[in-house]
């Protein structure tokens, strides 16, 4: 039995305008769309009125694990079953900081044939606006909670190209106070919100941005990207 194909879709991260047609084509035509969160990803399918069947990526139960625990043999055994599996995030390209790695992995090591569908992503739309060169730079994900994260900055400003990073609303200023201790001097482009209505870019040095949202707490919200520079 030949195995099925695995597609890797890119979703918008705000816009629902933002995805591709070929992505809409493809959830269509798939077995199964697998999600992080059936919820949010409900409301994307029907918006495109998208009937394929809809599974999480997760086990409904993990024995009190901290994290969720990926179901990612469940999966494979479907796409070698001969199953066509459309594989998407809460908001852009999956693969960047999210556990779809692990399931791309586990496929090709399978011998399942894995295509990406591009599209949509926070870094490449704070990129593509920033006016810097960033004909190379560093991309890092989020940074961890409260175990690593001075060192996390540390390496960050060590980086003699500009560094990219994902950030949550509810740890910005903390982090920002701490950048603005260890690198007073660095600049930085903050998106959040981009695609949606309320979308924001704010530019400056670490302290002007930090003054910012410090008069401005109304506006610490939403997903935010940062290039520091």
């Amino acid at each position: 039995m030949a195995t099925g194909t695995l597609y890797i879709v890119a979703t918008p991260i705000g816009n629902l305008s933002d995805i591709t047609f070929r992505a809409v084509e493809v959830l269509k035509q798939a077995d199964l769309v697998v999600c992080e969160d059936t919820r949010v990803s409900r409301r994307l399918l029907n918006h495109y009125e998208i009937n394929t069947s809809l599974a999480s990526f997760y086990k409904s139960g993990h024995g009190g694990s901290v994290k969720p625990v990926p179901k990612v043999d469940y999966i494979v055994e479907e796409l070698k079953s001969g199953k066509n599996i459309a594989f998407i995030t809460d908001a852009g390209t999956p693969g960047i900081s999210d556990p779809g790695n692990l399931l791309v992995e586990a496929a090709v090591r399978e011998g399942i044939c894995v295509i990406p569908i591009p599209g949509a992503s926070a870094l490449t739309a704070l990129a593509s606006v920033s006016g810097i060169d960033l004909a190379q730079f560093v991309f890092l994900g989020f940074p961890p909670h409260k175990k690593g994260r001075e060192t996390f900055f540390k390496k960050l400003i060590a980086h003699d190209m500009p560094v990219i990073y994902y950030e949550s609303p509810h740890r910005l200023i903390k982090n920002l106070e701490l950048l603005k201790t260890l690198a007073p001097k660095k600049n930085i482009i903050l998106g959040r919100e981009l695609t949606k209505m309320f979308e924001e870019i704010v530019r400056g040095t670490v302290g002007e941005v930090l003054e910012y949202f410090n008069s401005n707490p109304g506006k610490i919200k939403g997903e935010i990207a940062i290039i520091v520079y």
